[in-house]
């Protein structure tokens, strides 16, 4: 059977903050996922699935089903860690990126996994039958009408996204597995939103809307009647532009980790999510982690002024409220002048406490000794 053939990620129109959240996603899964939001007919589905075509190849354990890598020791089952340090060299296999669909009806087991505790109990074996996490593991897990889905299933995918770790206990008897996975929910406002304690479990958001440029308008129609009437021909047209972004996406992930910010950095963020009364300090942590992405996907190892607005334009505007279900708009240039005045401060600060010691000085010397 021929495999589906998916329309290219980079010839999507317009919609650069849902491509740019995808993107820093894939660079680093440890950010903690985005919720796409938007009306039918917005790229909305599309996006995800294009953005799965254009990951890298990984590198994985062949004969696990959770796709451990083959040599961290913080990215293997029990299992793969048992064999490990038993001196056993574990076979190594290349793959594609996998997308998992999660369906609307999925139930807790079928999510997490179960383990067999009746051979536990009679055999002493440790038998766990995975479940979608485990699928989804090192890779892509889609959720279409997030706001559907029952509020429990929710919560265990945003906490293994967190994570990055299922942990399945029955009985007193426990398994667990990476589940570092990238986690995109979609969702039509229209049918019903996310509760606001799940709405901030989401690391990142963003509204799509259809486009209203009738030149993006007329750009989307020629693209999808090329695509319709050559598949093949369309997908190679655009194959350039999809490797460079892979290859960057590549190399972000080399070097995110090693991505500095210094304690002025922290200050703005810090500042800027004071001021804007976002509550807890899950946002200020995201902010920092797709900062980090960002100046690693442009290939830089510490994060600018432009990095930390790049991110807090992504994470939010979610949290920012006036009342219940009422979502506060931010422009990136309101967020550019905060920014801006917070530098702007720290700066006026920096001297005032640099000044002090020399006006100390000076009192000092007109004093007289108390010797």
């Amino acid at each position: 059977m021929r495999q589906r053939i998916i329309y290219p990620f980079t010839a999507i129109v317009g919609q650069d903050q849902m491509r740019r959240a995808l993107i820093l996603n894939a660079v680093n899964p440890r950010i903690g996922g985005v919720l796409i939001r938007g009306e039918r007919g917005t790229a909305k589905s599309t996006a995800a699935r294009a953005l799965a075509a254009l990951l890298p190849e990984i590198e994985v354990v062949a004969d696990c089903p959770f796709g451990c890598h083959p040599t961290r020791h913080d990215m293997m089952c029990d299992n793969c860690r048992d064999r490990l340090d038993s001196g056993e060299r574990l076979p190594a296999a290349r793959r594609k990126t996998r997308m998992i669909d999660l369906p609307i009806s999925a139930t807790e087991d079928r999510v997490v996994g179960t383990l067999d505790i009746e051979s536990a109990i009679q055999k002493g074996e440790r038998r766990f039958d995975p479940g979608v996490l485990a699928s989804a593991n090192r890779g892509l897990l889609y959720v279409d009408e997030v706001n559907l889905l029952d509020d429990h299933v929710v919560d265990l995918l945003l906490d293994s996204a967190a994570m990055g770790i299922n942990v399945v206990e029955r009985e007193g008897i426990s398994f667990q597995h990476p589940a570092r996975f990238i986690l995109i929910g979609t969702m039509n406002p229209e049918e019903g939103d996310l509760r606001p304690q799940l709405l901030d479990r989401f690391a990142l958001s963003v509204s799509v809307h259809g486009l209203i440029n009738p030149a993006q308008r007329m750009a989307i129609l020629e693209r999808h009647v090329a695509f319709e009437e050559n598949p093949d021909r369309f997908c190679a047209e655009w194959e350039p532009r999809e490797k460079q972004i892979t290859e960057q996406i590549r190399q972000a992930r080399e070097i995110v980790e090693d991505v500095t910010y210094d304690r002025r950095d922290l200050a703005v963020i810090a500042q800027l999510t004071a001021d804007l009364h976002v509550d807890g300090h899950r946002a200020d942590l995201v902010i920092l982690k797709t900062a980090r992405a960002h100046a690693a996907f442009e290939g830089r190892r510490a994060i600018t002024q432009r990095d930390i607005l790049v991110a807090a334009e992504l994470a939010l505007p979610h949290r920012i409220r006036q009342g219940p279900f009422q979502e506060v708009q931010v422009s990136m240039h309101e967020m550019e002048e905060r920014i801006q005045e917070i530098q702007e401060t720290q700066d006026v600060e920096s001297a005032g406490q640099a000044a002090e010691p020399d006006e100390m000085a000076a009192e000092s010397k007109k004093k007289p000794s108390l010797n």
